[in-house]
């Protein structure tokens, strides 16, 4: 970490599969630091794939020396249950880093694809091929972890604008 002044990582949840993607930034440089997925076994019992996710991003999080940490916020899908089952891993995904004393940002969705691709209705491929682009000698574990790179890309954007603006106002 020598060159670089914070390690954001960015999560992507679910209860099948959770995307996660650490990403290093000085001023607007970015460098990839590490991706992957968290699957639980989609037959266990709800309570055991909860418990399963927090142990793995638990396990994720011990690996690495973050400053930040930032997930997309919760959209309301069309299945209720399927949108409740996405808030307890959201929930999850919040609490790991929360109890590790990391602070954690949420955006939506819109925001996380203007800020990478420049609209906020990007398709998966165009978020896949601007991540590339912003982190050119990444290699993807899935589109899980591609979604979780752009939400740590998206916060560093908005990090690094939060602290231009306080560096301004405190010239004044």
């Amino acid at each position: 970490r020598k060159n670089f002044d914070m390690q954001i990582l960015g999560l992507d949840p679910g209860l099948r599969a959770t995307g996660w993607g650490v990403i290093e930034t000085s001023g607007t440089n970015l460098k990839h630091v590490a991706n992957g997925v968290v699957r639980v076994n989609i037959k266990s019992s709800l309570a055991n794939r909860v418990k399963e996710l927090y142990k793995e991003l638990n396990f994720v999080i011990d690996k690495f020396n973050l400053d930040s940490a930032a997930i997309e916020e919760v959209f309301v899908n069309k299945n209720p249950s399927s949108t409740l089952k996405l808030g307890q891993a959201r929930g999850v995904a919040i609490l790991v880093p929360a109890l590790k004393g990391i602070p954690i940002s949420e955006y939506a969705s819109t925001r996380i694809k203007k800020a990478i691709v420049g609209v906020g209705h990007a398709d998966k491929e165009q978020m896949r091929v601007m991540v590339g682009h912003i982190l050119p000698k990444c290699k993807f574990e899935n589109h899980d972890s591609v979604d979780a790179l752009a939400v740590a890309i998206c916060h560093s954007h908005y990090l690094d604008f939060a602290n231009k603006w306080s560096f301004s106002n405190s010239l004044e």
